[in-house]
C-alpha cells in the first residue's frame, strides 16, 4: 500500500500554483510575440523592449509560480508545516494572489476574481492546515502525560522548582 493523505490540500496547491505557473509563462510570452509581430509601441516604448520585458516577465513569474507550488508539494510530501523562506513564500504568494485579485475584478470581470480568490483561500488554507506546532510540548510519553509541560528530567515528577529566590544585599557598614 501507498502513503496516506492526510491533507490533500498541499497536493491541490501545488497542482494550481504549477498550472497556474505554466499558464502565466505562456499568457506573457504569447503576448510579447503579439507585440514584437505587429510593432506596437506604447508611449514611443520600442517595440522590441517591450517584447523582451513581457517575455522575460512572463519567465520570472512563472518560475515565482513555480517555486511556491514546489514549496506546496514540498509540504504535502513531508506532511509538515512549511517553515522560513517556504513560509515566506507561500504568504508571499497569498498576498500576490489578492492583489491579482482586485486588478482582475477590474480589468477582467467576476470570473477572473472569483479564480483568483479561490486560489488564495486553498493557499490559506494550506498555511492555516498546517500551522500546529509540533515540538516537546505536543509530545506524550507511555503513560500519556504531556512531555515538556513542566518536566524537565521526564520522570513523571511535574513540580519544578521555580526561579531562584532572589535576596537583597546586605548593607553596608561605614
Amino acid at each position: 500500500m501507498g502513503p496516506v493523505v492526510r491533507r490533500p490540500v498541499a497536493w491541490v496547491v501545488a497542482v494550481v500554483l504549477f498550472v497556474e505557473a505554466l499558464g502565466i509563462a505562456l499568457l506573457n510570452w504569447f503576448l510579447g510575440v503579439i507585440v514584437d509581430r505587429q510593432h506596437m509601441s506604447l508611449a514611443g516604448l520600442d517595440p522590441n523592449a517591450m517584447s523582451v520585458s513581457s517575455k522575460a516577465g512572463g519567465v520570472v513569474f512563472g518560475l515565482y509560480f513555480g517555486l511556491c507550488g514546489l514549496v506546496a508539494l514540498l509540504v504535502g510530501v513531508r506532511d509538515r508545516s512549511p517553515a522560513g523562506l517556504g513560509r515566506i513564500l507561500l504568504i508571499s504568494v497569498a498576498v500576490v494572489h489578492g492583489l491579482l485579485g482586485a486588478f482582475a475584478w477590474g480589468l477582467v470581470g467576476r470570473s477572473a476574481f472569483l479564480f483568483m480568490m479561490g486560489v488564495l483561500g486553498l493557499i490559506v488554507l494550506l498555511l492555516m492546515t498546517y500551522d500546529r506546532r509540533e515540538g516537546p510540548a505536543d509530545a506524550v510519553d507511555a503513560d500519556g502525560d504531556p512531555k515538556g509541560n513542566g518536566d524537565p528530567k521526564g520522570d513523571g515528577d511535574s513540580v519544578s522548582p521555580g526561579p531562584a529566590p532572589v535576596t537583597p544585599p546586605a548593607p553596608s557598614t561605614p
